[in-house]
């Protein structure tokens, strides 16, 4: 039990560890707008899911957020997947996440989509 002890921490460093940020850090855009994120162009082309928690509400789940992209690479090579916030996803090109999500939900109800803005990470792959 106590060498379990001392190898969860270990393990879970390295798993932070293996999958740095790059240089495609911190790349924003709307629905239909393009963001370079470390050489790639992503565009996100649909919300599919918001359901997180309102910050007036005390939810048991606290929901997710969900966005098709568009990926494509500089020599035309192109993927479309479907991200899920703070969830790291291979790519082929390296491990894309979607990073942040604006704006916050702060009541219940919809939030009109064309305010939504999206946040890219793009880390190295093995």
């Amino acid at each position: 039990m106590k060498a379990l002890t001392l190898l969860l921490p270990a393990v879970a460093l390295a798993a932070c560890a293996s999958i740095p940020m790059g240089d495609g850090a911190g790349r924003t855009a709307a629905i239909g707008e393009t963001a370079l994120v470390g050489g790639l162009r992503v565009r996100p082309v649909e919300l599919l899911e918001d359901s997180r928690c309102p910050a007036t509400v005390q939810c048991i789940w606290a929901g997710r957020v969900r966005v098709l992209v568009d990926i494509t690479r500089g020599d035309g090579a192109h993927q479309q997947r479907d991200l899920t916030l703070g969830e790291p996803q291979n790519i082929d090109w390296g491990w894309m996440t979607l990073f942040r999500v604006a704006p916050p939900r702060k009541e219940p109800g919809s939030i009109d989509p064309d305010s939504y803005r999206f946040t890219f990470r793009l880390a190295p792959g093995p």
